[in-house]
């Protein structure tokens, strides 16, 4: 009996009916061994959503990556300053005034970003490497198709 039968009834519907439940059990999964992959070189999943935006993109502003990653200003900050304190990003302020800063990641973080980049890669096959190709570009284009219609700008970061 799937979710549309039961609306008729008085019957409350299975987990396993549903299809957020799916997707939640397979995001957990796939989510927490990416984790144990950043983890393991030294950053959580939040700096390297944050390392990887900034990576090629020079000097920018806090505020322009705090929209680029659907954060508040006071977590890109705060990411900026765990990424400092690691080496891999470096805060600059302008001459003319101290209160505009810029941020921008350091040799070391543009030499981890395409590692992490390469972990991404990896945990994505090693996830959804068994299904054909057409079958994974039907998978993404329906998940995006999902955030667009609800106006998702946010990046998932945990």
């Amino acid at each position: 009996e799937t979710v549309w039968a039961n609306m008729t009834t008085k019957t409350p519907s299975a987990l396993e009916d549903h299809a957020g439940y799916w997707l939640r059990y397979v995001s957990n999964h796939v989510s927490h061994a990416f984790a144990r992959k950043v983890e393991a070189q030294g950053v959580t999943v939040a700096e390297w959503v944050l390392l990887r935006q900034m990576f090629g993109a020079g000097a920018a502003n806090p505020s322009q990556l705090a929209d680029a990653v659907g954060m508040t200003r006071g977590a890109v900050s705060k990411l900026v300053e765990r990424l400092s304190r690691k080496k891999l990003a470096v805060r600059s302020s302008s001459e003319r005034d101290r209160r505009y800063q810029t941020v921008e990641l350091t040799e070391a973080g543009q030499r981890l970003a395409p590692i992490l980049a390469q972990l991404a890669d990896e945990n994505d096959r090693e996830f959804f490497g068994h299904l054909e190709p057409h079958e994974r570009t039907k998978l993404v284009n329906l998940l995006q198709d999902i955030v667009r219609r609800h106006g998702w700008k946010d990046l998932p970061v945990n």
